[in-house]
């Protein structure tokens, strides 16, 4: 869906020129040197920006400078523009030679700056600081409605404005907004934010200028003082661009959420390349403000309901409403309207007023689109009757109709036509044949697929597709509509067939069809022993000529079926528009009309009758006779016959596959290859003298052609695009894009589900090869994740093309997928294992499982699989900020040991490992050798060893809390205190009697260092100055 705005962009110059790069001259003539070369391209001036161009474009200095040396220093009339803001002519001469002009020349809105570092500008005449032609690209919002004194009016404030910058003007074209303008040389043009609200944005009325009051004239108490903003320096911000009051939007903004001081710098380290394009309006606007506006703390949201992301029921988020009695400045905006004339994407109908919440409520609000292609927004919900106002305050949380394929006419889901969409032909697509490319990605691997198949076996294929299609139309509740695009796709698996398959003729593979099926091939083809090569066209022909009358059939029953009995003339002609000449010659003959049978029962076959009958009726109108007694309907099929075809049409509105019918039936000659064929209809079409091939949901659906202009987007039917590709037979086939679009073959942009099977199935037989059809991939992806289908949908990834400057392209978006909707895959058991088969490292799937569960706050599984996927370094931050200490106090040593022993291998890639699980490792291994009889002990057979390990494991828990303390919870300080208490007690219970005073005296110290309770600090406390105390004493006797 497409929605105009408003925002003009005239071109300049052919589209050719839009995107340009450096050129290379790597194919120049091999008997120039390698160094002059190189001195030729390092002397072309350089443009890298997308929509900035030149004149002469890069490649043709490039050629230029080549064939003539020097040719770059003397340009004439050289130019450089930007697409949709203007361009600049340097009069003359000029000197491009190693200029940098993504530096030099920037283009802004209404503005130029050639040189924008005063430093780096040359002296006057030198380089670009020379006289030039300026154009810049106004936005005439009101001017074409505008009569001739206020255009008199523009043009004088313009005129002024020029002049004042040293420039003269030279004319204002109201109707594309061109404002040309000479200057002599070169720094900053264009128009300042007062200029452009005073010349181009003035469209307010007085009446929304004046300032009213909300309710009853309430004013806010923000700082003591009335809040007052310069409108002006708001009309060029995004609200103001969505048609919303930007003064109220601003308010609301700081009412309603903190103060955010960084907005300028945001956007500091950004490349003007990769700006937002509201970044320097949003900067320019808050430079300029007079005075800050202190922002409150939000209140809590009065009511929140999800919703059942269904049209009926839409869900919202009612947030407060306070501060009121503002002054504010009435806007005479109504919103961001859609046209009601097109669809939107949201639940596949109308909607007005749909604004995205994160542009809406600023950049706090930090959520526009949501998962699974929820939109938030504030604006009338999806489907709602008449145009009520919405309060600001109200978010709708509504859901885009990407299941619509699996929808019965009771707008239901159904399990059974989910299955049969995706399921079915994917499964049909995995167990064809397929080549591995096994793609390193650092440590791991990556299996890339591409389905392998040859045009032999190609009928088989398109059988097995046609099968699931035909299953599919048999569920009960189809609606009528789906019927139409099914039936539509059975014919264009046939017609790939047709055209694309091949048969074995005499030991070699020959293209034509390979199947014997009889619904499709005239009786007596599929049986011939002996096949002459030459007739091979004319077999393709003839299928193809057989496949046509079987697509239009339906139509031309239909219409017959509308004629009256008396009718007998038009009803051979419906006959003939759809080649059914067994029935046309036996309606002749019943009626009596012997003369018409005979000639019926030649249509379409030897010129030489065609051009007998046009004789005739040329003989007829040179001798003057008068066709009023001839009825008019026989003088149309005459006019058939003879092989004049739009004169037989004239007056009749026939669809687009019956009037190629009659074009290769009746006009072109019976031995006429299918390339003609398709290469002629092209032409009449280019010419305007044949119906558009307009898609199947517009020339038999419900949809009008009418409301969409499809003359102009030259968006066709599928079937059309696989006529092209037949005819051309070209790799570098250039409608694939559009081919492959959602659009080609269903009304639903959303639904990739079938074109995707069909573009693999032809690109893996040769008939076009293309890398940059990621737009299909990503769209049947995401129609896949929507559903649930995160197994297939990585399936569908690793079917992507390799790209060597896009290597990373499949993992990443493998990752992502892992990453976003790991609460599904998770739960199914089928889905997990079917990743795990397709080849994708089970460490990735422990990474989003251990993100996953962190952030829901399961620690003990986020730990568990970053163990699995060889994550340590995270693994051991959550080990000891979130998880030992629970384990330790809840007395699971044995699971606390398994953990830090399952990391203490990878200790060297661990950060602070000895501080953090190495404490523990050290506590058990202590306690364990503390405990240990002493017939056993050998390195810490006395006291004063034991003293000595228990003072180094001391100090290394005091480190750890030290290192560790902005992480640590309550719970695991007291762990570490119990973990000293356990050794210190271990320690005191060996330094009994029979031991010197002050080996008995060191262990009291090495306890009093320990990070142990104050209680039993001050209970060892006395026991320590008892001790000392006997040992004074005895040192006194």
């Amino acid at each position: 869906m497409e929605v105009d705005v408003g925002i003009f962009n005239p071109v300049l110059i052919p589209q050719s020129q839009y995107k340009r790069r450096r050129i290379s001259l790597d194919n120049a003539d091999n008997s120039l040197s390698c160094s002059v070369l190189r001195d030729i391209e390092d002397s072309l001036p350089t443009l890298r920006s997308s929509d900035y161009y030149t004149v002469p474009c890069l490649s043709e200095l490039a050629t230029r400078e080549f064939m003539n040396p020097g040719f770059c220093s003397r340009i004439q009339d050289f130019t450089v523009g930007r697409v949709g803001y203007g361009c600049v002519k340097f009069i003359g001469e000029t000197d491009v030679r190693w200029l940098d002009l993504d530096q030099i020349i920037k283009f802004s809105r209404c503005e130029v700056v050639v040189y924008e570092d005063e430093s780096s500008k040359p002296v006057l005449g030198h380089g670009l600081n020379k006289p030039a032609e300026v154009t810049l690209l106004l936005r005439p919002k009101s001017l074409n409605r505008c009569n001739e004194d206020c255009l008199r009016e523009v043009v004088g404030k313009l005129k002024c404005k020029t002049e004042s910058q040293g420039a003269q003007l030279i004319s204002f074209d109201p109707i594309n907004g061109e404002w040309k303008f000479l200057v002599q040389h070169f720094s900053r043009f264009g128009l300042s934010e007062d200029d452009e609200e005073d010349i181009i944005m003035n469209d307010m009325s007085p009446e929304a200028q004046e300032p009213t009051e909300m309710d009853g004239g309430e004013v806010s108490d923000i700082d003591n003082e009335t809040a007052q903003v310069d409108p002006t320096l708001l009309s060029h911000s995004l609200p103001a661009h969505l048609g919303l009051d930007p003064v109220k939007m601003k308010e609301m903004r700081m009412l309603m959420f903190p103060a955010e001081e960084e907005d300028v710098e945001d956007f500091n380290g950004v490349h003007s390349h990769e700006r937002p394009p509201f970044a320097k309006e949003s900067s320019r606007s808050l430079r300029h403000s007079s005075q800050r506006i202190v922002r409150k703390t939000p209140l809590a949201l009065i009511e929140y309901n999800p919703g059942s992301y269904s049209s009926s029921s839409p869900g919202s988020i009612l947030m407060v409403q306070q501060n009121k009695g503002l002054h504010l400045k009435a806007s005479k905006s109504e919103g961001f309207k859609l046209d009601l004339k097109h669809e939107t994407p949201v639940n596949g109908s109308h909607s007005h007023n749909i604004v995205d919440a994160a542009l809406f409520m600023g950049r706090s609000f930090r959520v526009g689109w949501g998962p699974n292609g929820v939109l938030v927004h504030c604006g009338n919900p999806v489907c709602s009757t008449g145009h009520q106002n919405v309060l600001s305050s109200v978010i709708n949380l509504e859901k885009v109709a990407i299941d619509k394929v699996t929808r019965d006419e009771n707008n239901k889901v159904s399990e059974e036509l989910g299955g049969f969409c995706f399921d079915s032909p994917l499964n049909l697509h995995k167990e064809l044949s397929h080549e591995t490319k096994e793609v390193e990605l650092g440590s791991f691997k990556l299996k890339l697929q591409k389905l392998v198949c040859n045009r032999m076996t190609l009928s088989e294929i398109c059988r097995s597709y046609i099968g699931i299609i035909e299953r599919q139309l048999e569920v009960p509740g189809l609606s009528s509509a789906s019927r139409v695009l099914l039936m539509h796709q059975v014919m264009v698996w046939e017609l790939i067939k047709v055209l694309f398959s091949s048969r074995k003729i005499g030991g070699k593979s020959k293209s034509v069809k390979a199947d014997n099926e009889e619904d499709m091939m005239p009786d007596g083809m599929e049986s011939a022993p002996e096949i002459d090569l030459e007739a091979l066209p004319l077999m393709r022909r003839a299928e193809f000529s057989y496949w046509l009358q079987e697509s239009i059939y339906h139509r031309v029953q239909e219409e017959v079926s509308l004629l009256n009995d008396f009718s007998d003339l038009e009803h051979i002609f419906l006959l003939l528009t759809g080649r059914q000449m067994d029935a046309a010659v036996e309606l002749a003959a019943s009626r009596g009309d012997v003369r018409l049978a005979c000639l019926l029962s030649q249509a379409g076959g030897s010129t030489a009758n065609r051009s007998d009958i046009a004789h005739q009726l040329d003989l007829w109108r040179k001798n003057g006779m008068d066709f009023s007694f001839i009825e008019e309907e026989r003088v149309r099929l005459l006019e058939l016959l003879a092989g004049n075809i739009h004169v037989a049409l004239h007056g009749v509105k026939i669809d687009w596959k019956r009037f190629l019918g009659l074009l290769m039936w009746y006009q072109l000659p019976p031995d006429t290859s299918l390339p003609d064929v398709f290469n002629t209809y092209q032409k009449l079409i280019n010419d305007g003298r044949a119906p558009y091939p307009v898609p199947v949901y517009i020339d038999e659906g419900p949809i009008e052609e009418d409301k969409y202009n499809w003359k102009t987007v030259e968006r066709f039917d599928l079937a059309y695009y696989l006529m092209l590709l037949h005819a051309r037979q070209e790799n570098d086939f250039g409608a694939l894009k559009t081919m492959f679009s959602a659009f080609a073959s269903t009304n639903d942009p959303l639904d990739y589900h079938m074109i995707w099977h069909q573009r693999a199935v032809l690109e893996a037989i040769g008939t076009f090869s293309s890398n940059d059809l990621h737009v299909l991939d990503m769209g049947f992806v995401s129609q896949l994740l929507c559903l649930g289908k995160c197994h297939w949908a990585i399936y569908v990834v690793l079917h992507m093309p390799f790209r060597e400057n896009y290597p990373y392209l499949q993992a990443t978006v493998i990752q992502e997928i892992l990453f976003q909707y790991c609460e599904v895959w998770s739960m199914e058991v089928l889905q997990w294992q079917f990743i795990e088969n397709l080849g994708i490292p089970s460490a990735w799937l422990h990474e989003a499982l251990a993100i996953y569960f962190n952030y829901n706050g399961d620690n003990l599984k986020a730990l568990e699989h970053f163990l699995e996927c060889a994550n340590w370094q995270k693994a051991h931050s959550i080990f000891i900020s979130s998880v030992v200490h629970s384990l330790f106090l809840s007395g699971r040593h044995s699971e606390i040991w398994r953990l830090a022993t399952s990391m203490e291998d990878h200790n060297s890639e661990i950060e602070d490992w000895d501080l953090g699980a190495g404490v523990y490792v050290s506590f058990y291994l202590l306690r364990s050798s503390l405990q240990e009889d002493s017939n056993t002990m050998t390195e810490m057979d006395t006291l004063e060893n034991k003293n000595d390990a228990c003072r180094d494991f001391i100090g290394s828990l005091n480190k750890s809390l030290a290192v560790w303390s902005s992480k640590l919870s309550v719970d695991a300080r007291v762990a570490y205190s119990k973990m000293a208490e356990e050794i210190c007690s271990l320690l005191l219970s060996e330094s009994g009697e029979g031991l010197s005073r002050e080996a008995q005296l060191n262990c009291f110290d090495t306890m009093f260092r320990g990070p142990i309770p104050e209680d039993l600090r001050s209970c060892h406390l006395q026991d320590a100055v008892s001790l000392f105390t006997c040992y004074l004493l005895e040192e006194a006797q």
